[in-house]
C-alpha cells in the first residue's frame, strides 16, 4: 500500500451511516487537489490525515486514491488550527472566531481548548455562552474520536465504528469493554466479528456473555435454513463445536436463559429464540381463527361483469385473469 500525508481542504460526501467519505486533500507534489475515498468517518476541514491505500480510476469521477486505513493527527501550524476550527468541527466557532481564537493563543490553541479552555474567555467579543458551546463540542469531538480509535484497535473497521457510535453513543466504549457481545444487537455485526473483539480483549472462552451470544447465534443460524427452534442436545452440540468449549457450560447455560426468558422451551425438548417462538405461534392462531371463523365465497365473474356494466368498460383477458 502507498502512503499519503495530506491536509483536508473540502468534504465533498459524507454518508452519516457507514462513514463513507469522499474527500478533497492538498498533498505535496501535486499541484492540485486529490481525491480521496473511503470509510473515514467524521474527518473535517483543515485536518491533517496520515492514509495508507491504493490510486485507482473511477469511470465517472477518473483518478482517486482508495484509503484502506487512516490515521488523524492535529494540524501544526497556525493557518492550519485555524482552518481546522473554522471548518464547521466546533459548533459556535465559524472562520470569524477561529481567527480571532488563533490571533489570541497561536500555535497553542489546540492546547488551549483541550486543558484550559475557560482562557476562550480572553478572546474579544467570544462571550461565556460561546465559550460553553466550545468546550461541550470539543469534549463530543474529542469522545467521538477516542470511540473510533478504540473500536479500530480492536478490528472493527470505520464503518462499523460509526455504527456503534450511533446505537451506543458516549457510553460506546464501556458497554462494549463490559460486553463486546452486545455489538451484535447492531445490524451488520454479527457474532463472528463480536468474538474477535472479545478474544482480542482477553474475554475467557467461556464467559457467559460468549456462551449466551454463541446459543442464540446458533439459534438464528439455524434459522436461515427455515428452521424456528432446535432440539436441546443438538443446540447444545452445535454451539459446543463452534465456541470450543464443554457442552455441560452450555447446559447450564441454557437453563438460566430459560429462567430469565432469554430462551423458549416447547416441551419436550425445543428451543427457541423469543421473537421466532411467537411469530410461529402468532401465525398459527391466525390460520386457526380464519380456518374457524368461516368466510363467504366470492363469485368473482359476478363482480367482474357488474363493473364492466357500471363503468362500460370491457376487461381483456389478462385483466379478467389478474382480477381473480
Amino acid at each position: 500500500m502507498e502512503t499519503l500525508k495530506c491536509i483536508v481542504q473540502r468534504i465533498t460526501y459524507i454518508n452519516e451511516e457507514n462513514g463513507y467519505t469522499v474527500l478533497r486533500v492538498r498533498v505535496r507534489g501535486f499541484d492540485e487537489l486529490v481525491t480521496i475515498v473511503g470509510n473515514m468517518g467524521a474527518v473535517n476541514v483543515g485536518a491533517v490525515l496520515i492514509v495508507k491505500g491504493e490510486w485507482q480510476t473511477d469511470r465517472k469521477f477518473g483518478k482517486q486514491f482508495a484509503v484502506k486505513e487512516y490515521e488523524e493527527t492535529l494540524p501544526a501550524t497556525v493557518h492550519g488550527i485555524e482552518k481546522y476550527l473554522g471548518s464547521g468541527l466546533i459548533k459556535g466557532v465559524g472562520p470569524k472566531f477561529a481567527g480571532l481564537i488563533v490571533k489570541t493563543f497561536g500555535a497553542d490553541t489546540l492546547n488551549v481548548i483541550e486543558e484550559t479552555p475557560d482562557k476562550l474567555n480572553d478572546v474579544p467579543g467570544i462571550g461565556q455562552k460561546r465559550v460553553e458551546m466550545i468546550k461541550e463540542a470539543w469534549l463530543e469531538q474529542k469522545e467521538i474520536k477516542n470511540i473510533m480509535l478504540f473500536l479500530q484497535d480492536h478490528d472493527v473497521g470505520t464503518a462499523l465504528a460509526i455504527k456503534v457510535f450511533n446505537e451506543f453513543g458516549a457510553e460506546s466504549i464501556n458497554i462494549v469493554k463490559e460486553n463486546p457481545f452486545k455489538l451484535t444487537e447492531i445490524t451488520g455485526i454479527g457474532f463472528k466479528t463480536a468474538d474477535i473483539v472479545a478474544r482480542k480483549m482477553g474475554f475467557d472462552t467461556e464467559s457467559e456473555y460468549r456462551c449466551k451470544s454463541g446459543l442464540i447465534f446458533v439459534l438464528n443460524d439455524c434459522s436461515n435454513d427455515g428452521h424456528c427452534y432446535m432440539p436441546r442436545n443438538d443446540l447444545i452440540k452445535k454451539a459446543a463445536e463452534m465456541l470450543g468449549i464443554d457442552e455441560s457450560k452450555l447446559d447450564s447455560t441454557i437453563n438460566e436463559m430459560l429462567l430469565f426468558h432469554g430462551l423458549i422451551l416447547e416441551p419436550p425438548d425445543n428451543i427457541y429464540v423469543p421473537p421466532l417462538f411467537f411469530c410461529e405461534n402468532g401465525t398459527a392462531g391466525r390460520l386457526k381463527s380464519i380456518l374457524t371463523s368461516g368466510f363467504d365465497v366470492i363469485d368473482t365473474e359476478d363482480i367482474i361483469n357488474a363493473v364492466e356494466k357500471s363503468t362500460e368498460i370491457e376487461f381483456d383477458e389478462i385483466q379478467e385473469m389478474l382480477s381473480i
